[in-house]
């Protein structure tokens, strides 16, 4: 078998056309919200993260959790994540401006760590972590909670829960001496340096 073809079967797994439906739907995303669509925009973004919180779990039931599958997904991540930056800012500009802090932590917590990880492996990193997990439900809740009903405080809070799991994901990338992905927490990687 072939590389070329040994990298398409793994493209096309369930759980990686999972999250390439992010990669799919990002163009769309933008166009909706140049457009003023914020229902559709809401709707689609609402699919992005389903596909989001799936896709990992997939991975897992079917015992396809790969190094593709998880680059794949960082990059899905940052895509979006880009993606809600502008589409927001096109769409609520008035509240994107009122919550300019929480909005600025909320994407440091995904720059820094990208950041840190290149400087070290040349590459993004992509563990996965609880805190991780946790930050993008919050996320993706926040999102909702601030632009159809304005309530800030949630985003507010989950900027910090953003914040501690950028923190933690680059203690990771400092104390690892190689790269590594699907790391659960920096517990983990402590208990193991220990072994």
């Amino acid at each position: 078998m072939t590389a070329h073809k040994f990298c398409y079967q793994q493209l096309f797994t369930p759980p990686n056309l999972l999250t390439c439906f992010r990669f799919v739907a990002a163009p769309f995303l933008l166009g909706l919200a140049w457009h003023g669509y914020n229902q559709a925009f809401l709707w689609l973004l609402a699919c992005s993260f389903l596909t989001d919180a799936l896709d990992g779990f997939v991975a897992r039931l079917t015992h396809q959790v790969t190094e593709l599958g998880a680059t794949l997904d960082s990059w899905a991540d940052v895509m979006i994540y880009g993606v809600i930056v502008i589409g927001a800012w096109w769409l609520w500009p008035e509240l994107v401006k009122q919550e300019y802090i929480s909005v600025s932590l909320i994407v440091g917590s995904y720059l820094l760590p990208a950041v840190i990880g290149i400087a070290k492996f040349g590459s993004f990193t992509s563990y996965h972590t609880w805190t991780v997990k946790l930050a993008a439900v919050c996320v993706a809740a926040a999102i909702y909670l601030l632009f159809l009903f304005e309530l800030a405080l949630p985003f507010e809070i989950t900027a910090f829960i953003c914040v501690v799991a950028a923190l933690e994901e680059c203690a990771i990338t400092l104390i690892l001496p190689e790269k590594r992905s699907n790391i659960s927490s920096l517990w983990a990687v402590w208990r193991s340096r220990a072994n």
